[in-house]
């Protein structure tokens, strides 16, 4: 991968910013990503963030940390904050903004054990694929302390398959609908296509359920979102 969000990243923070990433999907057409946005404080955060932020507690790990405006938040609060991002350029940026302890990684190689992980703006996506999600979560499972806990919004995005009569256009012989293709550029370069995964919430709760995690709905958003706390079995 090119890393043009890290590289957008730093570009803010060296005063460089110029023009914003343009996203889209093989189900959507292009869309701005507001550079500023990703480095909100806590006020500017949508509902949902804000309370996973707010049930954090003990040693935390904060996965794709991107600017790292979920640590430092956490930080501020006296928490421990772990912060990992496949991106060079977000762990670059994360480190001149103040948080401590940033590692380039990705949560496969992970190793340690934390009170909770967080997984924010649509953590389902590091997934992937539905085919991949039980074996992301037998990995997220084996790195909870005892009392620990998951924290991880998605979207069901089955709205955006409605026509205007209010029928489905979806595919049965496709793969699952929350699967899409993810595109990004920024000043005029492509990134490398992703595999990016939406994952509707009682799908989640099936998938939890396979590899012995209990999974909550905490909090719904405003369209179609939904913040999950995932815990041990008993």
């Amino acid at each position: 991968m090119k890393d043009l969000l890290g590289q957008a990243l730093l570009d803010y923070q060296n005063g460089d910013y110029t023009e914003d990433i343009i996203t889209s999907t093989n189900i959507s057409d292009e869309d701005v990503l507001p550079i500023p946005y990703l480095f909100r404080d806590f006020k500017s955060m949508p509902k949902l963030e804000q309370k996973a932020l707010k049930l954090a507690k003990g040693h935390v790990l904060d996965v794709g940390c991107g600017a790292g405006s979920h640590s430092l938040y956490l930080q501020n609060k006296g928490l421990v904050v772990k912060s990992i991002d496949i991106s060079e350029g977000a762990i670059s940026v994360s480190k001149i903004r103040g948080v401590n302890h940033a590692h380039v990684a990705s949560i496969l190689d992970e190793t340690e054990q934390f009170d909770t992980i967080l997984l924010l703006m649509n953590g389902t996506g590091i997934f992937q694929k539905l085919s991949y999600v039980t074996k992301y979560l037998s990995h997220l499972k084996s790195l909870l302390k005892p009392n620990g806990q998951i924290l991880i919004d998605s979207s069901d995005i089955l709205y955006m398959y409605k026509d205007e009569d209010g029928g489905m256009w979806i595919d049965t012989n496709a793969n699952y609908y929350g699967e899409l293709d993810y595109f990004l550029s920024y000043k005029g370069e492509k990134e490398t296509p992703l595999t990016w995964l939406y994952l509707d919430f009682e799908t989640l709760k099936t998938a939890c359920l396979t590899v012995g995690l209990n999974c909550e709905n905490i909090q719904a958003g405003d369209h179609y979102d939904y913040l999950a706390k995932l815990t041990l079995s008993k």
